[in-house]
């Protein structure tokens, strides 16, 4: 169950998490001219900056048994969300989202800010659209940065955000099944039922899957594109 969660948490953060921060970067990218980026750049990082226990209570604050939800867009029916399992995907999904794409949209940037624009110039004059552009140059340009990014994100597929997946549930036990990850599984058979052997063996376990997935999927990338591979 802990290994299930964890990846499939992990392919979904990826996947989601890859697009939401190219996404970001080429809304910013475009708005760089503007005064408004100046204004959006720090809102869209902030929640970075924010402890994950704060973004627990704030969850709460939308969840809680007379949160602001259930007491106003479900008028006081409300939903017991710290023991419902079935909406806990959904909720991690969108916290780990609103937290992390933004700080991650900053390399690509970064990176885009380097391609030359009299590419897009000339991309307008040949009557190519935005999403052309973006297609056709944006995108190929920032390949090997996004290759890089995830193979790094791949290492730590067995790895999980520790404060994410205990802090924001409330370490509520009727939640465990789609909550549980090996993170804190090791921690919970350390500290609460004192066993150093298997939470060991999991930190192992997680520790030598990560190397072969780094080492697999390079080799992968490797045969496909060599310029974008690690080594």
């Amino acid at each position: 169950m802990i290994i299930r969660n964890t990846i499939l948490y992990n392919i979904v953060f990826i996947l989601g998490g890859t697009f939401a921060s190219l996404a970001i970067a080429v809304m910013m990218t475009e708005l760089g001219k503007h005064r408004i980026a100046k204004v959006l750049q720090p809102i869209i990082c902030f929640p970075n900056m924010i402890s994950i226990v704060i973004v627990a209570y704030l969850v709460y604050g939308f969840l809680g048994g007379d949160g602001w939800i259930n007491n106003t867009l479900l008028k006081g029916d409300g939903i017991s969300w710290y023991s419902k399992p079935e909406y806990w995907p959904f909720i991690l999904t969108l916290v780990h989202f609103w937290k992390g794409a933004g700080y991650g949209s900053i390399i690509y940037i970064a990176t885009m800010s380097g391609i030359d624009v009299g590419l897009y110039e000339a991309a307008k004059l040949d009557g190519a659209t935005k999403m052309q552009q973006i297609r056709l140059i944006t995108i190929p340009i920032i390949r090997p940065m996004i290759m890089l990014m995830l193979l790094l994100s791949i290492g730590r597929i067995f790895s999980s955000d520790f404060g994410l997946f205990l802090q924001v549930p409330m370490d509520s036990g009727a939640l465990y099944n789609t909550t549980q990850t090996i993170d804190t599984y090791v921690y919970r058979a350390l500290m609460k039922l004192n066993d150093v052997s298997m939470s060991s063996a999991a930190s192992v376990f997680q520790s030598i899957m990560g190397f072969i997935l780094v080492m697999l999927s390079n080799l992968l990338v490797r045969k496909v594109d060599p310029q974008s591979s690690l080594f």
